[in-house]
């Protein structure tokens, strides 16, 4: 779970394997100016409310190790309402209501709970979550164009985030990849497939109720176990 909620916590968020790093390896098709990433990601952002994708994601370390990889679905309702579902290769859940974030790790049978104001400021996630403005806090460091995507990578303005940069890879209005550096040389990677921008998503799925039996953690300090 630990690796989790440093992706889409101290991030959003979110996915590539071995391809991504091929192509940042390989010369540019082009290279835009960074008003140019600016204005691609205010295209894709605009009139964004909501979307779905399944994803894969690899974290290796800083020799490019593969350390682990997992898989799942993710739904996005803006504002502040998302769910990652981790199917494989275990079964964890984190979900934002609006006002928590809830992370469920099924073979612990715990919940965390987290203030999502606290939680999403100066991340990754924020740009999808639809918190906060883009040029507060991230700056546009480059874009480049390569085998029919839009690179873009963002570095925050805040010095107290644990992640240093961020890459996304855009095909038309589609989030097809995303990569993730943290301070410490790990790289997540993360890619969508069967992206949906828009869909029709019911608010219930963004709802969470922690399972009977679970241990409860966090929303104000309080451990609890549920009857």
């Amino acid at each position: 779970m630990h690796s989790c909620i440093r992706v889409w916590i101290v991030t959003f968020a979110l996915l590539f394997a071995g391809t991504l790093h091929t192509a940042s390896a390989q010369a540019a098709d082009s290279v835009a100016s960074v008003d140019e990433g600016y204005k691609k990601l205010d295209a894709f952002l605009q009139g964004l409310t909501g979307l779905e994708a399944e994803f894969r994601q690899t974290l290796r370390d800083s020799q490019d190790r593969t350390i682990e990889t997992s898989s799942g679905t993710l739904a996005i309702r803006r504002p502040n309402r998302f769910r990652w579902d981790y199917r494989e290769p275990h079964a964890q859940v984190i979900v934002a209501d609006g006002e928590r974030l809830w992370l469920y790790d099924t073979d612990l049978q715990q919940v965390t709970v987290r203030r999502l104001d606290q939680t999403l400021a100066g991340t990754p996630a924020m740009l999808l979550s639809g918190q906060g403005d883009l040029r507060t806090g991230f700056e546009v460091e480059h874009v480049e164009s390569k085998d029919g995507l839009t690179w873009i990578a963002l570095t925050p303005k805040r010095s107290d985030t644990d992640f240093r940069r961020v890459r996304l890879g855009l095909r038309g209005d589609s989030l097809a990849y995303m990569e993730l550096e943290d301070k410490l040389g790990q790289t997540t990677v993360l890619e969508f497939t069967h992206f949906v921008r828009n869909p029709k998503t019911d608010t219930a799925r963004f709802a969470f109720t922690p399972p009977p039996g679970a241990d409860v953690i966090g929303d104000g300090g309080s451990n609890n176990r549920t009857p």
